[in-house]
C-alpha cells in the first residue's frame, strides 16, 4: 500500500512537471509570437511579398521587433502584409519609416525590415499603413549574376583572342622591342614641351596685345576706344551717303537729259539731231571748217610777213629777245 501511493506522489510529480513545462514552453512560444503582453498592429501594402509567410519575423534596425501576422490579398497588384509589433518600439517606429522584405542571409527566411527616414515624423499608431520600397529579390540577382558571368565569358574569350593575336604579331614585338624607340619618344615629349612653351608665349603675347587695345593703345586701340574717332566716323559715313544720294541725283538728272536728247533725235527736233542726222548741216559744218582752216594759214601767212617788214621788223625781235631772256632764267 505505500508503494502504491509512494508511485501516485512520483506519478502525480512528473505529471505537474510536464505540465509546468508545456505552460513554460507556451508562454517562450507566445512570447516570441507576442500572443502575450502589449502589442500593435502596423500594416503594409507590396505588388510582390516575395515568398513571404505568416510568423516570419519583422526587424527594426536589425532587431526583432514582431512578428507577421497575416497577408491579405487586396486585388490582383497589391499584397496587405499584417504586422504585430511590440507595445516598446511605438515610440521609436515613425510614420515615414520604411519598409522592405529581405532575405535573412543569402537563402534563409524572408523578414520583413523597418528602416527610419532621415526626415522628423510622428510616431507610429495602431493600424497605420507605412510606406514600402522594393528590395532585391534574390532570383532576380542570380539571373543579373549569371547574365554577368556570361557577358564575363564574352569578354575574357575576346581579350584571349587578343592576346593570342598580340603574342603572334612580330611587328608588333619589332617595334617593342627597337631601341631607337624611346630616344625618339623623349625627342617626340621634348618637341612637345618646346611647342607647348612657344604656345604660351604666343597667348600672352595676344592677351598683351587685346590689353593694349582695351587700353586704348596704337590705331586699332584708338579705334575701339576713342570716342571722336567714332563720331568723325559716322560724320564720313553721312557724308559718304550724302554724297551717294546726290549722285544718284544726278544721275537721274543726267538719264533724263539722255532721254530728252534721244527723244529729239528721234522726233528730229534739236541741233543735236541737225549734227547727227542732218547731212546739208554736216556739208555746211564742213565748208565752214575749210574757211577756218584757209583763214587761220593765211593769218600765219600775214604774221610771217609783218615780222620781216621794216616797221614790225625791230618789235617782233625784240619780243624773241624777251622770249629767250625768260627761258634763260627758268
Amino acid at each position: 500500500m505505500a508503494k502504491q501511493t509512494i508511485n501516485n506522489v512520483r506519478l502525480g510529480v512528473f505529471v505537474l512537471a510536464g505540465l509546468t513545462f508545456i505552460i513554460v514552453l507556451l508562454y517562450l512560444i507566445g512570447k516570441n509570437q507576442h500572443l502575450f503582453g502589449s502589442s500593435f498592429v502596423l500594416k503594409v501594402q507590396l505588388d510582390n511579398v516575395q515568398g513571404l509567410k505568416s510568423g516570419n519575423n519583422v526587424r527594426y534596425a536589425g532587431i526583432d521587433v514582431g512578428t507577421v501576422k497575416k497577408i491579405n490579398i487586396l486585388n490582383d497588384t497589391t499584397m496587405e502584409v499584417e504586422m504585430v509589433i511590440d507595445e516598446m518600439v511605438k515610440k521609436v517606429i515613425r510614420k515615414n519609416a520604411i519598409v522592405t522584405i529581405r532575405t535573412d542571409g543569402l537563402v534563409g527566411n524572408k523578414v520583413v525590415e523597418i528602416s527610419s527616414s532621415k526626415a522628423a515624423g510622428l510616431p507610429v499608431e495602431d493600424g497605420d499603413i507605412l510606406s514600402s520600397r522594393k528590395s532585391i529579390d534574390t532570383d532576380e540577382m542570380l539571373r543579373t549574376l549569371s547574365k554577368t558571368n556570361n557577358d564575363l565569358a564574352i569578354i575574357t574569350e575576346g581579350l584571349k583572342v587578343t592576346v593570342s593575336k598580340i603574342n603572334n604579331s612580330k611587328a608588333l614585338w619589332n617595334l617593342l622591342n627597337e631601341e631607337g624607340i624611346p630616344n625618339h619618344l623623349k625627342q617626340s615629349a621634348y618637341n612637345i614641351h618646346q611647342a607647348t612653351g612657344k604656345a604660351n608665349k604666343m597667348v600672352a603675347d595676344l592677351q598683351s596685345i587685346v590689353q593694349g587695345v582695351k587700353d586704348g593703345k596704337g590705331s586699332l586701340g584708338a579705334i575701339v576706344t576713342d570716342t571722336a574717332f567714332a563720331q568723325n566716323l559716322n560724320a564720313a559715313v553721312l557724308k559718304i551717303k550724302e554724297v551717294g544720294n546726290q549722285a544718284d541725283l544726278l544721275s537721274q538728272q543726267v538719264s533724263s537729259v539722255v532721254k530728252g536728247i534721244q527723244k529729239d533725235i528721234d522726233q528730229g527736233h534739236g541741233t543735236v539731231n541737225a549734227l547727227l542726222k542732218d547731212s546739208a548741216m554736216a556739208n555746211k559744218l564742213n565748208r565752214s571748217l575749210d574757211n577756218i582752216q584757209k583763214g587761220t594759214d593765211g593769218f600765219n601767212q600775214n604774221m610771217e610777213a609783218l615780222k620781216h617788214n621794216f616797221f614790225f621788223r625791230g618789235y617782233f625781235r625784240k619780243l624773241e629777245k624777251e622770249q629767250k631772256k625768260q627761258a634763260a632764267q627758268q
